[in-house]
């Protein structure tokens, strides 16, 4: 399986629960150890070998052409695609679907999460199977609503099938087959959770991917944010020069 050169990272909340310091800056750019909060998130993606990345853009997205007026990170090159209404997650990842390779999975990175997991166990899991869909998961945390089967299968989200697997937090971070994309409609809010719960429905389910190394932080509230601010986490070595 082609390892995946494109990643995916969700830029476009608007950051309510985060205001006054998002009122005019985009959540995934506020600072974190004296930097945007994004960029940490795209140091994990480079260090596992991404070549491209992808962002969406809502709220204040003029803000992203002032942190990266050269279009590129660590030699990387950005391609924002602004969103003039919310698409949500599935909507964001259709809307995208041209600017990805038809032949290898898509990365996807929630940009307001600051995580250090190792992200090789869950790119093995997935080479070795080829699922539609392989995510990270924890075993602890809030909220855990993914249900888990013993044979790495996600069975429910939500509680919404009902299924009686363990529960686990989905970490924001996963990969995806392109195919996948065909069964979201175009030009609509569709949440990604959603397009995992058909495939469930289908018989062809994402598969997860339990990964309890490393810190993970969901810095949606203004409590957690002033935690995490000043402090960061450790930057990893990267494969690009």
């Amino acid at each position: 399986m082609p390892a995946p050169s494109t990643a995916f990272v969700l830029g476009a909340g608007l950051g309510t629960r985060l205001r006054p310091l998002t009122r005019d800056c985009p959540k995934p750019l506020l600072p974190v150890a004296g930097r945007p909060m994004i960029t940490h998130a795209f140091d994990r993606l480079i260090a596992c070998g991404i070549r491209q990345i992808i962002i969406n853009t809502h709220h204040a997205a003029h803000r992203y052409a002032e942190a990266f007026p050269e279009g590129r990170y660590l030699g990387i090159p950005l391609t924002f695609v602004h969103e003039p209404v919310l698409l949500d997650t599935g909507g964001g990842l259709k809307n995208i679907q041209s600017l990805i390779p038809r032949n290898e999975p898509l990365l996807v990175h929630n940009g307001d999460i600051l995580a250090g997991l190792p992200l090789e166990p869950m790119l093995q899991a997935h080479a070795a199977v080829r699922p539609p869909a392989t995510l990270a998961l924890r075993s602890q945390g809030h909220p855990r609503n993914v249900a888990l089967a013993a044979d790495g299968a996600i069975t429910d989200f939500r509680g919404l099938r009902g299924a009686a697997d363990p529960l686990h937090l989905f970490a924001g971070i996963y990969l995806i087959e392109p195919f996948v994309l065909a069964q979201i409609p175009p030009g609509q809010p569709v949440s990604i959770i959603d397009t995992f719960l058909e495939l469930i429905r289908l018989g062809t389910p994402p598969r997860g991917v339990v990964v309890d190394d490393g810190p993970w932080h969901d810095l949606g509230t203004l409590e957690e944010y002033e935690k995490i601010r000043d402090r960061g986490i450790e930057r990893p070595c990267t494969q690009n020069p």
